[in-house]
């Protein structure tokens, strides 16, 4: 007769207690290397690219105005130097990375 998946795990369970086997290793264990940190965030600024230029889409086909309109609405908020600085380093940054990144990887 067929045991149940709790029958299962708890056997698996039982078994892997008994013969004191380690887990898995976790990623807390890895020592980070430069490689790993940089194909992380090759990674991650990919999915950002993603989300933005997806975002930037559906605001493009949703909102009322022109782009134009909504530039006006930014610059009459006079942000400061800082946070203009930093808004742009935002934007420029992952691009910047996850291009030389990739042309790195193909080389």
């Amino acid at each position: 007769m067929a045991t149940t998946a709790k029958e299962e795990m708890a056997r698996f369970w039982e078994k892997n207690t008994k013969s004191s086997r380690p887990l898995s290793p976790h990623v807390t264990i890895y020592k980070w290397s430069l490689p790993m940190a940089m194909s992380i965030t090759h990674r991650g600024t990919g999915v950002a690219l993603s989300l933005g230029v997806s975002l930037f889409s559906l605001a493009a086909l949703l909102l009322p105005e022109q782009f134009p309109h909504y530039l006006a609405v930014v610059k009459s908020l006079s942000l400061g130097p800082a946070l203009i600085y930093s808004a742009k380093f935002a934007l420029a940054f992952p691009l910047s990375y996850h291009t030389w990144n990739g042309i790195r990887h193909l080389v």
